[in-house]
């Protein structure tokens, strides 16, 4: 990372609102580009962060800041013993820079401080620059997979293999 450009993580404030639904705009919008569906996250996608927000609170955000600015944030859901990183997202612009990495080490230790049992994380199985960060940081251990049934038949991905059996992503 650039020396001159230190980054500053801290706590969620209510001044971070535009920024982080902007941010959460950001995200949808690639995964809207990601499985090729423009009616994901529905017509305002930034008012799912407010939606987020709400449901694991204002001091389960975490902000990275560099030169006054938003350049990401990282949620995190508390369980009773799994804590799961939802989401983490980085501005298009600042990716690369370590600031992920940043974020990691600040979930890994909360996990430990609470003495969580489980870090996790639910990235979309399309979004391969998601898995491998994650995977390049530490997250190699397969917990949980969902599966289901597109009853609107859409195009999905030949290629996951799984114990021996294929589905599509």
């Amino acid at each position: 990372m650039d020396e001159s450009e230190p980054v500053n993580y801290r706590k969620f404030s209510d001044n971070d609102l535009g920024s982080c639904r902007n941010l959460w705009e950001q995200l949808t919008i690639a995964h809207r580009a990601i499985y090729d569906n423009p009616s994901i996250g529905g017509p305002d996608p930034g008012k799912f962060f407010d939606e987020h927000l709400e449901k694991i609170g204002t001091e389960n955000i975490w902000i990275a800041e560099m030169d006054g600015q938003v350049k990401g944030l990282m949620g995190l859901e508390i369980g009773e013993d799994e804590i799961t990183i939802e989401p983490l997202v980085i501005s298009q612009s600042q990716r690369g820079k370590g600031i992920g990495r940043g974020f990691m080490e600040i979930a890994i230790q909360e996990a430990k401080n609470r003495n969580a049992t489980f870090l996790s994380v639910k990235p979309v199985a399309r979004n391969l620059s998601a898995l491998r960060f994650f995977s390049m940081n530490g997250m190699t251990t397969v917990g949980h997979v969902e599966l289901f049934m597109d009853l609107k038949n859409r195009e999905w991905k030949d290629g996951l293999r799984l114990h021996d059996m294929d589905f599509k992503y």
